[in-house]
């Protein structure tokens, strides 16, 4: 038997999966990090604990599947995008910074302003935001200049890894791409682009930069003794995690579609050439003619997460909050007046100022009518993210779903009946783990091409046909939500700047 390592590593959690070559998952183990908020704004964690997690989840996964390692043919990572992790000369961690947090926003607002942020958009198809790596490595540069001046390397959260097992410091072409830190279609580094950033020195501190099958390295005997994998096993440059989950749950065709339900909303559709529109959030490349044009926010199963620990597991009444959800919402027939729920509990992609919340609420609703109002709200979210992409000329005729609310039982028929798609949930849950998998499995030269990785190794679980009956239904709900929003982006405005 041959297996496949596939790392993924997330704001908080590192998970450590082995397939076999037919995408069959043998084992995972998951560690939990800490985040820190120095002040309000600040999300940040600590990279030793990083690399401590990911190498005893690597160990505890092995050692759970039974195997002997050197069966492993290689070991790919994919990772969080954005968000700002240096090192310094001594390729020690200076700075880790989440995509989550917001500290600039306001030099965001400045480097997208005018023309400046018109031709950041023409040469990297991305608008500076808050998180952005360059957005936030600028930030450094002006409010932390003595720490900028150490700062020898700026990777990203996955490459951290990778060099840890490998001694070797890269990262690849999707992270980049998505990070707005390369001249796009050509997903190459740019001395104008930095300009743009105001971060010309920068350069010389980008890592080298690969394709995310490409090999980087193998193993280290130091790496060997730690996570329990056999010295000289080969390690692949990894990927975007957005760009992995579309390849493990069976996206890699152009004109395929790919949602993600999971902290953000993710929704993303593959093409051959990138579409060169301000409308559209990024763009990821992850090889030649493959794009994934994205548009994505904080607003999807963030929501029920929130709901779920605020008044559920707070109040200990249920084993598993999660399913007692799904069954309320799944018992309550929608109707014309059910109320409404806006899904920005993190600001959202039309702007940081914008508020969850309930809306239209009568007595005679029940706990089952505001959960469904809030798988709803997700959905539309979702589906406002979809009509941009669409709206800038790509199409698909069906959705892959995958993230953690592609595993309730109602939700993907919520996602079919408002989006009017037929809806396919990908068999694996670790969607994220076997898109990194399968570019190890291309670097290992086990499997010869990101096709034959998804014709192989992924497979689809369940299928969701659109209910016609509920199609006026949903489209008259979604025109109130989109008003509803624009009539409150004057209340939120006031209530941020009260």
């Amino acid at each position: 038997m041959r297996y496949l390592l596939g790392l993924d590593a997330g704001n908080t959690v590192i998970k450590a999966v082995l397939f076999d070559l037919d995408g069959k998952q043998i084992a995972m183990h998951a560690l939990d990090g800490q985040t820190a908020i120095p002040e309000p704004g600040f999300v940040e964690r600590d990279l030793n604990e990083l690399w401590r997690n990911a190498h005893q989840a690597i160990l505890a996964c092995i050692d759970k599947a039974g195997i002997d390692a050197r069966d492993i043919a290689g070991v790919g990572c994919a990772g969080h995008g954005n968000g700002l992790y240096l090192l310094d000369k001594d390729r020690e961690p200076l700075l880790g910074i989440q995509s989550l947090d917001s500290r600039a926003a306001r030099l965001a607002d400045e480097l997208a302003a005018g023309e400046n942020g018109d031709l950041l958009q023409k040469l990297c198809l991305q608008k500076p935001w808050p998180s952005q790596t360059p957005t936030l490595l600028a930030w450094v540069k002006r409010e932390a200049p003595e720490l900028y001046a150490r700062a020898a390397a700026i990777i990203l959260c996955k490459d951290y890894i990778t060099y840890k097992l490998t001694g070797r410091l890269v990262s690849d072409v999707s992270d980049m791409s998505g990070c707005g830190l390369l001249r796009m279609p050509d997903c190459a580094y740019d001395r104008e682009l930095l300009r743009l950033y105001g971060l010309e020195d920068a350069f010389t501190m980008l890592p080298d930069l690969l394709e995310p099958s490409d090999v980087v390295g193998h193993v280290t005997a130091e790496a060997s003794d730690l996570t329990g994998l056999c010295e000289g096993t080969p390690v692949v440059a990894g990927f975007f995690d957005v760009v992995a989950c579309a390849l493990g749950s069976g996206v890699v065709a152009n004109g395929q579609a790919s949602v993600i339900v999971g902290t953000w909303s993710i929704n993303q559709v593959v093409s051959a050439e990138p579409v060169a529109t301000s409308d559209v959030f990024m763009v990821s490349g992850f090889g030649k003619g493959r794009y994934l044009n994205i548009e994505s926010s904080a607003t999807s199963a963030a929501n029920l997460e929130w709901y779920v620990r605020e008044f559920i597991e707070r109040r200990g009444h249920h084993e598993d909050p999660f399913g007692y959800c799904n069954q309320l919402v799944a018992e309550t027939e929608p109707a014309p007046d059910d109320p409404m729920y806006h899904p920005f509990l993190y600001g959202a992609r039309l702007g940081s100022e914008m508020r969850a919340g309930f809306y239209g609420i009568s007595g005679w609703h029940t706990e089952g009518h505001m959960l469904r109002a809030l798988y709803e709200g997700v959905m539309f979210e979702h589906r406002r993210h979809i009509e941009v992409l669409t709206a800038a000329g790509l199409r698909f005729d069906d959705v892959i779903l995958s993230g953690g609310g592609a595993r309730s039982q109602v939700w993907p028929q919520i996602f079919a009946d408002g989006l009017g798609k037929p809806v396919t949930i990908a068999a694996s849950q670790e969607t994220g783990a076997l898109g990194a998998a399968i570019a190890a499995g291309c670097g290992a030269g086990v499997l010869t091409s990101y096709e034959a990785g998804v014709e192989k190794m992924t497979r689809a679980k369940k299928s969701f046909t659109p209910n016609g009956d509920l199609r006026k239904h949903y489209d008259r709900r979604y025109e109130l939500f989109i008003e509803l929003g624009a009539d409150l982006r004057r209340f939120w405005s006031k209530l941020r700047d009260a």
